[in-house]
C-alpha cells in the first residue's frame, strides 16, 4: 500500500527501493526510509498524510529496538509533532507514546490468542508488560481474571495504569513499575496461574523467575524467543529446541509453538505455550 501511495511523488526507481512495511499506531505512522531516499523523506512523509486519512503525524525510524525499554529514536516529519496517541484493539483503548515505551500493533493476534486461553479466575504474571496490552485484553476478555502488569520502564507502567482506567479493568490489572526478577521474588512467587514473557530478545535470562511465579501445582509460561530458521517450518522446530533448552532443568510440556512474525530475512518471532510442572 505505500509504494502505492508514493508511486505519485516518486519515479518508479525510487519507489522500488521503499521499505514496504510501516507501523500505523493510533494516529502515527513509523517509516524507515532507505538512506538513497533520504532526500525525499518530507515528500514522502507529506504523501503518507495525504493518502492515509486516519494519519496525523509521521515519524522516521532511525534507529533499531535498543535498550532496556526496547525504545527507537524516532524523526518528526509531517503532522501535529507529538509522540502520544490512542491506538484501538480489540474493543479496547490504550494511550500510546511511542517514543517513551515500546509498542507493536503487529502482536494483535497473539494478545487475543492468549487472552482465548485463559480461563476463569486465574491469576496471570506479564513481566515485560510494556503499556499494558496484553494485560488489558486479557482482563477486557475474562472478567474473573487477575493480571500482574510488570515493567521496568516507569513511562510504560504509568500508561499502563491510566489504560486500565481507560478500559475499566483496574480492578483485575494491577501495574507495577519494576524489575520483573525481584518483583516475583519479593512478592508474586507460587501466586501465578499464566505467565507472559513477551521479551523475545532476553525472555530465556528471565526463565527461573517464570518458574518461581507459578503456583506449587505448575501453570503455563508463554516463552517468546528469537530463532533463525530458513523457513516457517524449520522455525517451529528451532523454536521448540529453544524452548526445550530454556526450560531443561524444569518437568515442562510444550503444549504448542506459534509463529508470531518474521522479523527479518530467515528471522523469526515464535512463541512456545510451556506447561511447568512444579
Amino acid at each position: 500500500m505505500l509504494k502505492e501511495v508514493l508511486g505519485t511523488v516518486l519515479s518508479p526507481e525510487e519507489t522500488s527501493q521503499v521499505y514496504s512495511a510501516f507501523d500505523q499506531i493510533g494516529s502515527i505512522v513509523i517509516i524507515k526510509i532507505p538512506d538513497a531516499l533520504l532526500s525525499k523523506k518530507l515528500v514522502i512523509a507529506q504523501a503518507i498524510l495525504d493518502n492515509i486519512k486516519t494519519a496525523r503525524s509521521v515519524f522516521a525510524q532511525v534507529s533499531a529496538v535498543q535498550g532496556d525499554f526496547r525504545v527507537r529514536d524516532l524523526e518528526f516529519l509531517a503532522g501535529q509533532n507529538t509522540t502520544m496517541t490512542e491506538y484501538k484493539e480489540h474493543g479496547c483503548r490504550f494511550k500510546v507514546d511511542v517514543a517513551k515505551a515500546y509498542f507493536s500493533p503487529r502482536l494483535s493476534t497473539e494478545r487475543q490468542r492468549i487472552a482465548d486461553m485463559v480461563q476463569d479466575d486465574e491469576v496471570i504474571v506479564n513481566m515485560f508488560a510494556g503499556v499494558g496490552t496484553y494485560s488489558i485484553v486479557i482482563a477486557k476478555a475474562n472478567k474473573t481474571c487477575r493480571v500482574y502488569s510488570i515493567d521496568s520502564n516507569i513511562a510504560a507502567a504509568e500508561l499502563c495504569t491510566i489504560n486500565a482506567k481507560l478500559n475499566k479493568v483496574q480492578d483485575r490489572v494491577e501495574s507495577i513499575s519494576g524489575d520483573a526478577a525481584k518483583v516475583i521474588k519479593d512478592r508474586l512467587a507460587g501466586s501465578a496461574d499464566r505467565v507472559l514473557m513477551p521479551l523475545p530478545e532476553r525472555a530465556k535470562d528471565f526463565v527461573n523467575e517464570a518458574v518461581l511465579a507459578l503456583r506449587p501445582s505448575g501453570g503455563i509460561v508463554h516463552y517468546f524467543a528469537h530463532v533463525r530458521a530458513d523457513n516457517k517450518k524449520a522455525s517451529q522446530e528451532a523454536g521448540l529446541a529453544d524452548a526445550s533448552e530454556a526450560f531443561s532443568k524444569y518437568d515442562h510440556t510444550a503444549k504448542g509453538i506459534r509463529i508470531v512474525r518474521e522479523v527479518g530475512p530467515r528471522f523469526y518471532q515464535v512463541v512456545a505455550d510451556v506447561y511447568v510442572s512444579r
